[in-house]
């Protein structure tokens, strides 16, 4: 908890601070990755640097931080920092470099405000600083306990048993362990993180969700190839469609990801749009695995049926289900029968009281579903979600 004279500056300085955030976060990147590249190249998603997501994830989660701490003296950002702390588990963050980022961050903040940062203002910046990293290394050092490893050693060889297409420029790879054990358990929603060397030397890692139940003794990732446009193309999912082919083998972490299937016998709505699908498919996947009777509520919207990654596995999985109904929205084109033509609407289907929402897509996507459901008096905390990517939520709203 904030010291009440700590409590009392960081209320004062938040305008100053937060309006800043926007010139802090640059500087602070810029000036970390020049004394350590490493860290740029081998840790920090280059495409998330290069269109700024990254640096208004980290603005937007400390400025959400610093407000729940003056604002809400007690309360507990759960869910903003269970998200962060899985994210950073599957990279292999330490604790030690908390250290890294507090220094280089302090001194853009002194660069970027002058004077106005007195020594008692950075104390008090400081604090919050590090109590937000002492919540997160807590959460970490529970998740790799969790994970049965040691403080950031997440990593595993994996070699791939097949590769299948699944729709336009998306293709599934099936993992097992290379030295022939079954690939641990997971629960089901969870992603993993896949390291590759670009031909630059450059480490990148990125997320991706396993799109299996659980329990078949090996994993599988569903890789939608990303096409920038204005912005560069994707690194790692192009090298891993043009590259990868059974036999090969893959830096893979352990599983982490905070949404994940509840048990019980609640009703559920599995909203998803584009690769958005795959921790859905997981989760039905694993509901028909165990028999459930659970009513389901599926949801998808796409571009298109082309573009539909597990299309055909999405219409099984509901079939095979006997309490779930299936919607679907294609943009461009749609067989009348079998979907509608446009963008997904919430608004559209029967949903039974304490329904449990997960969504997962693009984040408009994802923001005018959560208000659709809130409109129709589904709580805050019945509604689940998961980013790929920089977390832009806090960012945003």
């Amino acid at each position: 908890m904030l010291s009440d004279r700590s409590t009392e500056i960081v209320r004062a300085t938040l305008p100053a601070v937060g309006g800043a955030i926007g010139e802090i976060t640059p500087l602070f990147y810029d000036r970390m990755f020049a004394d350590h590249p490493e860290l740029e190249r081998d840790l920090f998603n280059r495409g998330n640097q290069a269109s700024g997501s990254q640096r208004q994830a980290l603005a937007g989660a400390i400025a959400a931080y610093a407000t729940m701490l003056v604002e809400q003296p007690g309360a507990r950002p759960g869910a903003m920092l269970a998200r962060i702390a899985h994210k950073h588990a599957s990279l292999g963050v330490t604790a030690q470099q908390y250290e890294t980022v507090q220094k280089y961050l302090f001194t853009a903040i002194v660069e970027v405000l002058g004077e106005a940062v007195t020594p008692e203002v950075a104390s008090a910046w400081d604090e919050v600083y590090w109590l937000m990293a002492g919540e997160l290394t807590d959460l970490e050092a529970r998740l790799y306990q969790e994970a049965g490893v040691k403080e950031g050693e997440v990593w595993q060889e994996l070699t791939v048993v097949d590769r299948t297409p699944q729709a336009r420029d998306s293709l599934s790879l099936t993992l097992r362990p290379s030295d022939g054990s079954p690939a641990p358990d997971f629960r089901p929603g969870q992603y993993v993180s896949v390291a590759v060397r670009l031909p630059d030397g450059a480490r990148q890692i990125r997320q991706y969700s396993l799109s299996c139940a659980p329990g078949r003794g090996q994993w599988r990732i569903t890789v939608k190839r990303v096409h920038g446009g204005a912005t560069p193309d994707g690194e790692v999912s192009g090298w891993l469609h043009e590259h990868v082919r059974p036999g090969d083998r893959l830096a893979v972490s352990r599983p982490f990801g905070d949404l994940t299937l509840a048990d019980g016998d609640t009703p559920l709505l599995l909203a998803s749009a584009g690769i958005g699908c795959t921790p859905m498919i997981g989760m039905l996947d694993h509901l028909v695995r165990t028999g459930s009777t659970r009513p389901v509520t599926a949801v998808h919207g796409d571009r298109s049926p082309a573009d539909h990654a597990h299309a055909q596995q999405l219409g099984e999985l509901v079939a095979a289900l006997p309490g779930a109904v299936l919607h679907r929205w294609y943009e461009e084109e749609a067989d009348a029968v079998a979907a509608r033509k446009g963008l997904v609407d919430l608004g559209a289907p029967d949903l039974p009281d304490g329904v449990q929402a997960y969504l997962c897509g693009p984040l408009p996507f994802m923001r005018a579903a959560r208000a659709e459901l809130l409109r129709r008096g589904i709580p805050a905390e019945a509604v689940h979600y998961e980013v790929f990517g920089p977390d832009l939520w806090r960012a945003g709203d």
